[in-house]
C-alpha cells in the first residue's frame, strides 16, 4: 500500500510513467532524438528489421514482401544446409535444448568436444577453444593474453569486441593508424623491447570490405618479438586454398600465433574460438574469464557448427562462387558511378559509400521498397563521418540473383540521386 492508501497498481497510467528530469538513463536523451528524427522522416528503423520468414540463404519475408538478402553475414550459405540441420536435429533429441552450465562444470557435452576438434582438422592446428559467441573469444583471448605490464597493439579500425577485449584486460593500449605497416612500426620501436607484446590484427576489415597487409604487418610484429593474433570472423571459409582466411591466403601459416574466429558468418551458427599451435595454449581455459564464467552453446549449435565446419573444409565450388559474385556486384556498382570502400573486390564485403546519414537512410529506405536488404552503417560503427550501405555477398546467391541486386541499385541511386 502507498502512504495514500492505494496501490502501486492502482496509480495513473501518467504518473508511473514520468521519468525524473535527471536519471541514469539521460545520457541517451541525444540517441533516442536522433532516432527518432530519423523515424520522423518517413524511414522504417533500420536497427530493428524483423526476418518474418526465412525461405533460404538469400531470400526472406520483411513486411510482407519477399525481399533478397544482401545484408547477412552467411557467406557460405551454410544455414540451409540439409547436412548442418539435420545435425542439429539429432544433438536436440539426444542431448536436450541446453547444457545449463559452463563449460568447467557440466556445460561440455560430446559435441563441444566435436566441433574444437572440428576446428583442428581445419586449421591444422593442435589447440581449439570454443567460446559462446566471437566476441566472447575476443573478449577472452586479448584481456586474458596480455597483463599488467604488458602491451596490446591494434590496428585504429579494430571491431568492437577487439577494444572490449582490451578494456576488460589490465595491460596498456596502443593503437596504430589504419592498414599502417610504418605507424606499427614506428609505434612498437618505442615500447620497451623485454616487455610482452600482442600484436591484433583483422583479416578482413568489416565495415569497408578491406584487408589488411598482414604479409607485412606480421614481419614487423615478429622484428620487434611480438606475438600476433588474428580475427579472421570475416574472411572464414573463402580465403586461402582451404578457406582458413586471409593469412593462410597470404602464406603466415606457422607465424601467426592465434586466430579467432566466429561460427556467426561462414559457418552459419552462433559461437566464436580460437585456434593455436601454442604448446601452452590449453592454460587459457584455466584463466579466461568469459570462458570460464559464462554458459556453453547448446548442443545443437555446436553440432551444426561441427558439421557445417568439415563440409567447408570441401566447399572449393562454393568459394569460387562466392568470389564470382563480389566481383559481379562490385565491378556493376562500380560501372553505374558508385563510390565504393575499396577499390578492387578485396573480399565479399562491397560497401557503397554515402554523403551522409540522410542520404544513406534515403537509400536504404528505397533498396528495402525494391525488396533488398542491405546494412545501414554510420558512425561508431564506421570511421567519423562515415556512411555506408554494406553489402555481404553469399555463394548461394546466384548470378541472376546479383544481376537483380544490380537493378535495384541503378533504380534507388536515381531515385535518390546518388547516381545519374
Amino acid at each position: 500500500m502507498t502512504e495514500a492508501g492505494q496501490t502501486a497498481d492502482a496509480l495513473p497510467m501518467d504518473s508511473q510513467a514520468v521519468a525524473p528530469e535527471r536519471d541514469l538513463m539521460s545520457k541517451f536523451d541525444s540517441l533516442i532524438a536522433e532516432r527518432q528524427a530519423l523515424l520522423d522522416s518517413g524511414v522504417t528503423d533500420p536497427f530493428s528489421i524483423v526476418m518474418d520468414q526465412v525461405k533460404s540463404p538469400t531470400v526472406a519475408v520483411i513486411k510482407g514482401k519477399e525481399t533478397i538478402l544482401l545484408g547477412t553475414y552467411n557467406y557460405m550459405g551454410m544455414t540451409f544446409d540439409p547436412d548442418v540441420i539435420q545435425a542439429g536435429k539429432d544433438a536436440l533429441e539426444q542431448f536436450g535444448s541446453g547444457t545449463n552450465g559452463s563449460r568447467m562444470l557440466n556445460g561440455t557435452f560430446h559435441d563441444h568436444m566435436e566441433v574444437e576438434q572440428a576446428l583442428r582438422d581445419f586449421y591444422g592446428m593442435s589447440g581449439a577453444i570454443v567460446f559462446s559467441t566471437g566476441y566472447m573469444a575476443n573478449l577472452g583471448m586479448i584481456s586474458t593474453l596480455a597483463g599488467k605490464g604488458e602491451y596490446v597493439i591494434l590496428d585504429a579500425d579494430s571491431h568492437a569486441s577487439i577494444y572490449d577485449g582490451c578494456k576488460q584486460g589490465v595491460a596498456d593500449i596502443v593503437r596504430f593508424r589504419h592498414n599502417d605497416v610504418n605507424d606499427l612500426d614506428k609505434r612498437l620501436g618505442r615500447l620497451p623491447a623485454d616487455a610482452g607484446k600482442l600484436v591484433v590484427l583483422e583479416g578482413v576489415y568489416s565495415m569497408l570490405g578491406d584487408i589488411a597487409p598482414l604479409k607485412e604487418m606480421v614481419a614487423v610484429a615478429k622484428k620487434h618479438g611480438c606475438m600476433v593474433l588474428v580475427d579472421e570472423a570475416h574472411s572464414m571459409g573463402f580465403f586461402g586454398p582451404n578457406g582458413r582466411g586471409v593469412y593462410e591466403d597470404q602464406g603466415l601459416e606457422g607465424q601467426v600465433d592465434f586466430v579467432v574466429g566466429t561460427f556467426s558468418k561462414s559457418v552459419g551458427t552462433v559461437g566464436g574460438f580460437c585456434v593455436s599451435n601454442h604448446p601452452k595454449f590449453e592454460a587459457i581455459r584455466l584463466a579466461c574469464r568469459p570462458y570460464i564464467f559464462t554458459a556453453s552453446l547448446p548442443p545443437s549449435v555446436v553440432a551444426t557448427a561441427a558439421t557445417s565446419i568439415r563440409k567447408l573444409m570441401h566447399a572449393h565450388n562454393k568459394r569460387r562462387h562466392l568470389w564470382e559474385n563480389a566481383r559481379r556486384l562490385h565491378g556493376g556498382l562500380t560501372e553505374m558511378g558508385f563510390r565504393l570502400g575499396t577499390e578492387t573486390p578485396d573480399s565479399a564485403i562491397v560497401a557503397v559509400m554515402l554523403d551522409d546519414q540522410e542520404q544513406a537512410a534515403a537509400m536504404w529506405q528505397a533498396l528495402l521498397n525494391g525488396g533488398l536488404y542491405v546494412n545501414m552503417a554510420r558512425p561508431p560503427a564506421t570511421p567519423a563521418g562515415t556512411f555506408l550501405l554494406r553489402c555481404s555477398l553469399c555463394a548461394e546467391h546466384s548470378s541472376e540473383q546479383v544481376d537483380t541486386v544490380l537493378g535495384m541499385f541503378r533504380a534507388a541511386g536515381e531515385a535518390v540521386g546518388v547516381i545519374r
